[in-house]
């Protein structure tokens, strides 16, 4: 074979090598592990969430995905993991509001809520119920203003934990309808919510699907929701909004974010797939039946709702005087 001709077709066949690498690495990227990261022990609104969506982005996109649970410090230790990830798609935050709370709750924490994460998606959102024990004898929310106002302070409210949705919650009520409830910290929601049930406390904010059996069973009275709407799930319980609590939409949000970095063109990836997840009717049915609402929308709809929680939250705090540490 002349030499030009080898030459020639040792030129093509590097350029074609050359061709096919794109393609190797995009195929090996392909298969590259998905990680959920949840701030959260397994159980948690987060973790179902990502469970939940993690099977799905499986499924459609043949590729593996894990759920990583990494509780502790309120959320912070698992968040500050999720935004020191490598900004390549590969991790993702599935969270709950209290990443924002928390930034007003410490002095200090690991991440920035804005600054640390890409939006990506707001997953669903749970409502949030006012209930209280019977033996406070009241049976509306108009009757335990009265009732708070005629006793200042003597009235008690339990919470999962300072700093907690539930408690901040409950502080904005406080503030807005100027009354004063005793709060009563506990380490998570399971004893809480029996010396509730026991009577051993009066009052609570509780995620509606708690609160309905509770309810059903006589154990607890639900006075309202603090969601703009009703809940379809007790129709009959008004918003404190129509019962004259303005500004009171205090409903848990949980939500999908990237380590800040990522390309848009990778969020704009999550963000189409999740809201393909979210509007499945199967789906829908599955987060009702956990108290949940499924949600969706653009990723600058989830910037502007952590924009506007962080302000609002920071507001409760500083005025109620409230600190985790």
């Amino acid at each position: 074979m002349p030499a030009r001709a080898t030459h020639s077709r040792r030129t093509m066949l590097g350029i074609l090598a050359t061709a096919f690498v794109p393609a190797r690495q995009s195929l090996a990227q392909s298969q590259q592990t998905i990680r959920l990261n949840v701030p959260f022990t397994a159980g948690t609104g987060p973790d179902l969430l990502a469970r939940i969506l993690g099977e799905e982005l499986r499924q459609r996109w043949n590729q593996p995905v894990i759920v990583e649970n990494k509780p502790g410090a309120s959320g912070n230790i698992g968040t500050q993991a999720a935004a020191r990830a490598a900004p390549d798609g590969q991790t993702l935050l599935v969270t709950v509001n209290t990443f924002v709370m928390n930034a007003s709750l410490y002095r200090s924490i690991p991440y920035d809520p804005e600054a640390s994460f890409v939006p990506i998606v707001e997953i669903a959102t749970g409502v949030l119920a006012l209930v209280v024990h019977p033996s406070l004898n009241v049976s509306t929310f108009a009757e335990l203003l009265a009732l708070a106002r005629s006793k200042p302070g003597e009235i008690n409210y339990a919470s999962p934990g300072r700093g907690t949705p539930q408690h901040l919650a409950m502080e904005l009520l406080k503030l807005t309808a100027q009354i004063n409830l005793t709060h009563i910290p506990y380490a998570g929601s399971a004893g809480a919510v029996k010396d509730l049930a026991g009577g051993h406390v009066s009052a609570m904010i509780l995620p509606i699907h708690t609160s309905l059996p509770l309810a059903e069973s006589g154990n607890i009275r639900i006075l309202a929701v603090g969601s703009q709407a009703r809940a379809h799930q007790a129709a009959q319980v008004p918003t404190l909004a129509e019962l004259g609590v303005t500004d009171f939409d205090v409903d848990l949000w949980y939500a999908a974010l990237a380590p800040a970095g990522t390309p848009k063109d990778i969020v704009d990836r999550y963000n189409t797939v999740f809201n393909e997840i979210l509007a499945q009717p199967g789906i829908r049915a599955a987060l009702d039946k956990q108290g949940l609402v499924a949600q969706g929308g653009p990723p600058d709809r989830l910037a502007a709702l952590i924009a506007k929680d962080r302000l609002r939250w920071a507001k409760v705090v500083k005025d109620a005087d409230i600190s985790a540490e």
